[in-house]
């Protein structure tokens, strides 16, 4: 049987590590931020495993709570963040697909052969 501090403790390291990807993602640091995700996970199924077994009173329901409503606020801002990062760079693939098929188009056209002036 898993001791209800475990759990809480398990809850925590979780906040902290949701605290880390919010401010990876303020700072715009998305390759650390890609890393840290995969610790989190990792997190979340030892906090499934413990949670599974553990009991808690009262008061540890009411932190887990607490603890827990913490995370899925610092969730929702992190996953803003990625989205808004998302669109800034499917605008710049989109801008950059654009150039290409101008560059492209121009390419061509200088290289055509005007119509009346082909080879005699």
């Amino acid at each position: 049987m898993t001791a209800a501090r475990d759990v809480i403790a398990e809850y925590e390291r979780l906040l902290l590590r949701s605290t880390q990807m919010l401010g990876l993602a303020r700072e715009g640091d998305w390759t650390r931020l890609v890393e840290e995700e995969s610790a989190y996970v990792v997190a979340v199924e030892n906090l499934k495993a413990c949670d599974a077994n553990g009991l808690l009173d009262e008061p540890g329901m009411t932190r887990k709570a607490e603890l827990l409503e913490r995370i899925l606020e610092q969730d929702v801002e992190t996953r803003r963040r990625l989205e808004a990062r998302r669109e800034e760079l499917s605008e710049l693939i989109g801008s950059n697909r654009r150039q290409f098929n101008a560059n492209r188009a121009y390419r061509a056209s200088a290289t055509a052969v005007p119509i009346g002036q082909g080879r005699k």
